[in-house]
């Protein structure tokens, strides 16, 4: 699932794309906005929030969210897409750029005054102006006995953070993803250094992984061998996501499991 330094960056390459610029075509592929025409709309902002992307006209805000599969790509007027048609579900169209949202999990037109419906109940945005530390260790210290691998991944605690940099941040921060919230030696830290790593993978990529996707591989610190494991889902009915996927990548060395 794309996490908020790609939605970060999806942002920035729409921004360039069509802030500016008048659209020409709105072609929305989903039965509740099929009827939806933003033709002759100035495109005026483009920004991320956590994993949820916007898209703001004079008139309309267009939120977007990837889950698993979803992306948006562009291309210049005219230009053949490089993925199947039936897979679109948004197209934006100016004089000279086509905007193509395929497999997108979430698709919303709303009005500017009611953008705010889609995030109010997410914890501080990892990659915001507005970030606020103070508040993600506030929300996260709510359930002390959460283990912190499944906290970081609720974006109700904080938004931005999904598979891969909740084992990255535990993995820096030397803590097993299984240990409860509240008994990790420094709450603030590890929020910090999520803010850190989020940051550097959406202002100066490609990041690389130091431990995500490098099971059975020597730990870059201590040389053990990385392993990886389900962390048990508080609602696993709750998607589609498999365990594996949902692994847990760790230092049995250097993140010792909790007792």
């Amino acid at each position: 699932m794309p996490e908020g330094d790609t939605v970060f960056l999806t942002a920035h390459r729409l921004r360039l794309a069509l802030v500016g610029k008048t659209l020409v075509r709105s072609d929305f592929r989903v039965p509740r906005y099929a009827t939806v025409d933003l033709v002759g709309d100035l495109v005026e902002e483009v920004g991320s929030y956590g994993k949820h992307l916007f898209i703001r006209t004079t008139t309309a805000s267009i939120h977007t969210h990837l889950k698993m599969e979803g992306e948006w790509r562009t291309y210049c007027a005219g230009e053949r897409w490089t993925r199947p048609r039936v897979h679109a579900r948004v197209v934006l169209g100016t004089d000279d750029t086509e905007a193509v949202g395929f497999s997108l999990g979430t698709v919303e037109v709303l009005r500017r005054a009611d953008e705010h419906t889609a995030t109010d109940h997410l914890g501080p945005d990892l990659l915001g102006p507005n970030w606020d530390a103070a508040e993600a260790v506030r929300r996260l210290a709510r359930h002390p006995a959460q283990p912190v691998g499944l906290a970081l991944l609720d974006q109700r605690n904080l938004a931005g953070i999904g598979n891969i940099y909740r084992s990255e941040v535990c993995f820096l921060r030397k803590v097993h993803p299984a240990t409860p919230i509240d008994a990790v030696p420094d709450l603030l830290a590890l929020v910090n250094e999520a803010h850190r790593v989020l940051t550097e993978a959406a202002h100066r990529p490609p990041w690389r992984a130091l431990v995500y996707g490098r099971q059975r591989r020597p730990c870059q610190r201590c040389g053990t061998r990385i392993e990886v494991r389900p962390l048990a889902e508080t609602n696993p009915a709750s998607d589609r996501i498999t365990q594996r996927e949902r692994g847990i990548y760790y230092c049995p060395r250097c993140q010792p499991e909790p007792a």
